[in-house]
């Protein structure tokens, strides 16, 4: 565009925005009780929205016009008569699409191509800007589970986005918000459903988490699976709830994955020591490894010794799982159990409970180490979750509660970060072994 062309036109869209008589349910409007507002007693704030609200509306309008016009120009054919084989014809009746600077009107042209489809088996024109049935933007759509999810009640969903995108926003009444949460519950069921044959992972994280919620007249938790895949990125696995954590409840999930097609399990996984898990995945995949997370057993173990002594007792615990090899990790361990085995037994039993399967990490590449000691993963992310069921005094139903956790987790999923020393993932799955997280040189 030529640049005295370019401010032509910024100079006119800003007196057509200055000059509109604004609407009585502005946003503006809303905070000052007017019913009306002229430019002189507009911010600097709101002129400025107003022209990005213009300026989107008329490229939007524009960037229509143009799609429709190419369309035209590349089939300029005409039937026996003379007639064009595919012809504008007028306007689709205006429509708002509600977009991250508020709503935008525009009218899409309307095009006869019956002529055309017939003579070359072809489908109707469809707008590849502006598709049919669209109100609204993906990001908006992406935002409300967003705010769903961060404790914002169906109810408040209308109040809260209009302080977003303005007063003038539609399609946002808490029946719609209850429409995108049935579409949720959908892509749920459909995920559980999924195809997993030509999936593998080398690391699983497993945890059951409790909520404040009714899913049933029993005390009932989510199973939480997460993975790592071929390629080191982590990947939610599966969500499902159980009795407690019982043995049958995990060995049934785990056969869903086996039915779906997962043809091996991992070679560790990592959990809390507590999980009926353990029983399960040894009759499922009886070749997978397990390591005990160290975060929770710390927490068991300082759990049964009094205050003043938990810090030592903590500083102890860490020398075990952040040692440089096996060895001096069990010297830490054995140190401990002398130190505190008369005073504290129950402590001591703790931590003795579990030995066989605390120290599984050391046989793993070192660049794992950090990722596989404990079951960070899932806890930080269900964080997050355990405050938007107390900020909401429970889910509701069962299906509400299991689409909320994988909606959630699908969140967080965009932000969770490749494994350290992927490259060595393939050496892992192959069952090369390593000593101290140090690759052994193969016979």
């Amino acid at each position: 565009m030529d640049l005295k062309k370019g401010k032509a036109y910024s100079s006119v869209l800003k007196l057509e925005v200055l000059n509109k008589k604004p609407k009585g349910d502005t946003l503006l409007n809303n905070f000052t009780g007017k019913t009306s507002t002229s430019p002189e007693e507009l911010s600097p704030g709101d002129v400025l929205e107003e022209i990005l609200r213009e300026g989107a509306r008329k490229m939007l309008q524009a960037a229509i016009e143009n799609e429709v016009e190419e369309f035209l120009s590349k089939y300029r054919e005409r039937d026996a008569s003379g007639c064009c084989l595919a012809v504008r014809n007028g306007f689709m009746p205006e429509r708002k699409i509600l977009t991250g600077v508020g709503p935008l009107s525009v009218r899409q042209p309307r095009i006869d191509d019956r002529k055309l489809r017939a003579h070359r088996q072809t489908e109707p024109f469809t707008s590849r800007i502006l598709p049919r049935y669209m109100r609204r933007i993906p990001s908006i759509d992406n935002l409300i589970p967003i705010l769903y999810l961060k404790g914002i009640s169906t109810g408040d969903f209308p109040q809260a986005l209009s302080a977003i995108l303005g007063d003038n926003a539609k399609g946002l009444s808490p029946t719609n918000i209850v429409r995108l949460k049935r579409g949720w519950e959908e892509d749920y069921t459909s995920w559980t459903k999924r195809d997993l044959s030509e999936k593998a992972y080398v690391y699983f994280w497993v945890d059951g988490i409790y909520f404040n919620v009714r899913l049933d007249d029993e005390r009932v938790c989510i199973l939480v699976i997460m993975g790592a895949d071929e390629e080191g990125n982590k990947e939610l696995i599966a969500v499902s709830d159980g009795y407690r954590e019982s043995k049958i409840s995990w060995k049934e999930l785990l056969l869903d994955l086996k039915r779906r097609g997962l043809k091996q399990g991992p070679k560790l996984s990592i959990g809390d020591g507590g999980l009926g898990f353990w029983a399960a995945i040894r009759e499922v995949f009886p070749k997978a490894r397990e390591q005990r997370c160290w975060v929770h057993k710390t927490a068991n173990t300082l759990d049964k010794m009094p205050k003043s002594m938990q810090s030592k007792a903590k500083a102890h615990i860490h020398d075990m799982y952040r040692a440089e090899n096996k060895k001096s990790a069990l010297d830490a361990y054995d140190h401990f159990i002398d130190v505190y085995q008369d005073k504290f037994p129950r402590a001591v039993e703790c931590l003795k409970k579990d030995k066989d399967s605390l120290f599984t990490f050391y046989d793993f590449p070192a660049a794992h180490w950090i990722h596989i000691r404990t079951i960070n993963p899932i806890e930080s992310t269900f964080a997050t979750v355990r405050l938007r069921t107390k900020r909401t005094k429970g889910c509701g139903s069962r299906t509400a509660t299991l689409t909320m956790v994988f909606k959630l987790t699908q969140e967080a999923e965009k932000t969770w970060k490749r494994l350290k020393g992927y490259n060595f993932i393939p050496l892992v799955l192959e069952e090369r072994v390593f000593v101290d997280g140090i690759l052994q040189k193969a016979a």
